[in-house]
């Protein structure tokens, strides 16, 4: 297989949901050689869930891979549910799921909101952690916020400009709140059509060329109010402490293998986060791809997660061979 293709479609051999911190019940599967090297799956958003492409990153004869929809996102129950809906709370329920699937250790894949959680959980755990494949660096600073609640009119001004005008004028000074508001208010009308809006927003800014299949699937209802309700919800309400947490503690990851990919023209998460990560953490292997935004399905970006999948497969590290 060439290394610039997905592996072809699989199917899971196991699967069904995993109960964790009230209310919420997480969807996981299992695919590919359950003798194979453990691999996680985190998905991005938050919100966003897996799908059945998000399985073709891996080759089923090496792997036993595991993906999983956090608290709140797709198969997941309740969908939107914020209660009990954290970051320290998602990183339980991938060390409930390790220990669940009886995996002692394992390689840890996450893009966008998926390379914060992965960041965020093998600090916390480096000893069930055998490597990071990251994509999109996403470290949920202040500064990457407004960047993404303001900044990103500066490349996509038409597209910003649907968004903001969801909300009257006298709102759009902090459109975080007046989305809040219609997001968690009682007329579910109001809240899905905010949702709608703000789902689209960030679909339409994924690639670097429009691509309507793509983005089309953020306006389907199910996706864009888990999607809009979650980050909207750690926007606001979840936050680490120092805001660089993630950066600070690097020290506790350094020795890991890793290796991260960044579109050049990432508009949702700019390529300046994957410049402060690898400034921070000089042991980690990158690349930046020219021609790439933000999605993972953008011909580059997947090149270089597969090879650095297959890359684990011959040698143990995704990191790039020298």
């Amino acid at each position: 297989m060439s290394q610039a293709h997905w592996f072809p479609a699989i199917e899971p051999h196991a699967s069904g949901f995993l109960k964790v911190g009230a209310p919420h019940e997480i969807w996981f599967e299992e695919c590919g050689n359950p003798n194979g090297e453990p691999f996680v799956f985190l998905h991005g958003g938050p919100g966003a869930g897996c799908s059945e492409k998000d399985r073709r990153f891996f080759d089923p004869s090496a792997f036993r891979i595991v993906l999983f929809d956090q608290r709140g996102c797709g198969r997941s129950r309740p969908a939107g549910e914020l209660e009990n809906n954290t970051t320290d709370a998602i990183i339980a329920d991938i060390e409930s799921l390790r220990e669940e699937r009886g995996i002692e250790t394992w390689h840890v894949f996450g893009g966008s909101w998926g390379s914060t959680l992965a960041l965020a959980y093998a600090q916390a755990h480096p000893e069930r952690v055998r490597s990071l494949v990251l994509r999109g660096i996403w470290l949920l600073r202040q500064e990457e916020l407004v960047w993404w609640l303001y900044g990103m009119r500066w490349v996509q001004p038409e597209l910003w400009e649907q968004f903001a005008h969801h909300i009257p004028e006298n709102e759009r000074d902090d459109l975080l709140s007046a989305y809040w508001k219609r997001l968690t208010g009682d007329d579910r009308a109001v809240a899905l059509a905010a949702a709608r809006s703000w789902s689209i927003y960030e679909g339409s800014c994924c690639t670097l060329l429009p691509n309507e299949e793509f983005s089309g699937a953020f306006a389907e209802d199910d996706l864009a109010w888990n999607l809009a309700r979650l980050e909207a919800h750690w926007f606001r309400n979840v936050r680490f402490d120092p805001d660089d947490r993630l950066l600070r503690d690097i020290d506790k990851i350094r020795h890991l293998p890793a290796f991260a990919v960044h579109g050049r023209y990432d508009v949702v998460c700019p390529v300046r986060n994957l410049h402060d990560l690898r400034t921070a953490w000089p042991e980690l292997s990158w690349r930046i791809v020219g021609d790439a935004g933000h999605s993972s399905h953008e011909p580059g970006i997947t090149e270089q997660l597969v090879a650095a999948t297959n890359r684990i497969a011959r040698t143990g590290s995704p990191a790039l061979e020298q």
